[in-house]
């Protein structure tokens, strides 16, 4: 049967879900501009009860005329809450991965964290994918876009609060620059890093059963 979109409020706004599968909870977070319907959960749902959330200013969940990383963090947290879910894998990509590391600092109901393709501040990102964002920007001025220019500003001390079992990936050719990647992991005491051969930014994961595969393993399922 399949999955019924379901609205949650939240600080002010409805943030729009589905729920998939049995088991322990797993919520995944999307990137920028993205929707829940990146993921592919087919691997996962016999082993996991999947909360794919979209977050503020996407998919169905509620417009607003800014979007602020520590904003978006808080929704998913009250998320948490209210559900009263606990023992958490939560698995982020792009900005969904920046949710997460802010997530998993702030609340022990994250026990797992996968962060994929995630960075700490702007110039995180490749020289070249900074400079397609401003130009970009300068001619239509998305709020989306913004947000990337300006934001995150995760500091070493939050990621040393983290206390999930965390697993940090990016692609080889990833649009956040490795010294990012290498710098999350070592800030965190229980992370494991990984740079996937081959892989962009998000081949192994938009429409891809890769992630859900490396989610298994990291989780002890596989």
């Amino acid at each position: 049967m399949p999955s019924v979109l379901k609205q949650m409020n939240v600080n002010g706004i409805d943030l729009a879900y589905e729920v998939r599968g049995n088991g322990k909870p797993l919520v995944l977070l999307h990137g920028n501009g993205g929707t829940h319907k990146i993921f592919n959960t087919k691997l996962l749902e016999p082993h996991f009860t999947c909360y794919l959330i979209d977050s503020r200013g996407h998919g169905k969940s509620t417009r607003v005329p800014e979007l602020h990383y520590r904003e978006m963090a808080k929704d998913v947290v009250e998320f948490l809450k209210r559900l009263d879910l606990k023992d958490v894998t939560l698995a982020g990509f792009s900005d969904g991965g920046i949710l997460g590391l802010l997530i998993a600092s702030q609340t022990d109901r994250v026990t797992h964290l996968v962060a994929c393709g995630a960075n700490v501040e702007p110039g995180g990102l490749v020289l070249p994918f900074q400079i397609f964002t401003k130009i970009a920007y300068f001619f239509k001025k998305n709020p989306l876009t913004y947000l990337m220019m300006a934001e995150p500003d995760i500091r070493d001390e939050e990621l040393a609060k983290i206390k999930a079992k965390t697993l940090v990936l990016a692609g080889q050719f990833d649009l956040v620059r490795k010294r990012d990647t290498d710098h999350i992991a070592r800030c965190i005491r229980n992370a494991k890093e990984i740079i996937l051969p081959g892989e962009t930014h998000g081949s192994y994961i938009v429409h891809s059963d890769k992630l859900a595969k490396l989610i298994l393993r990291f989780t002890g399922h596989q």
